[in-house]
């Protein structure tokens, strides 16, 4: 189950790269990316909280979750922003992208 986990956030962050890429270029980002941005980014969450119910005893899955949970916030944030039809400020995409790099990263760290 962690390894499907990853792969799905993986390609969440693949859509969050070229989020990221067009609020940088100062454009309004894709629908259709961010939805399916979206979508993966809250099945990743979800298979992580069944992973941490499992109870493996892990420390790593529940500082994962919860760097997740804090990512996933800010991109509710991120979303209410784009739903004004406004470009998102830069500086909150990096924070969201650094949280939840930080929380993959620990996850990650799980098959190591």
């Amino acid at each position: 189950m962690l390894t499907y986990t990853l792969i799905v956030l993986a390609i969440a962050a693949i859509g969050g790269v070229v989020l990221a890429l067009k609020v940088f270029a100062g454009q309004l980002a894709p629908w259709s990316i961010s939805i399916v941005h979206a979508l993966l980014g809250a099945t990743g969450l979800v298979m992580l909280i069944m992973l941490f119910l499992e109870g493996s005893g892990d420390t790593r899955i529940t500082a994962a979750l919860g760097l997740l949970v804090i990512a996933a916030l800010g991109g509710f944030y991120l979303a209410s922003i784009h739903v004004k039809g406004s470009v998102a400020p830069k500086n909150v995409v990096l924070i969201h992208a650094g949280i939840a790099v930080a929380g993959f990263l620990t996850l990650l760290s799980m098959l190591f």
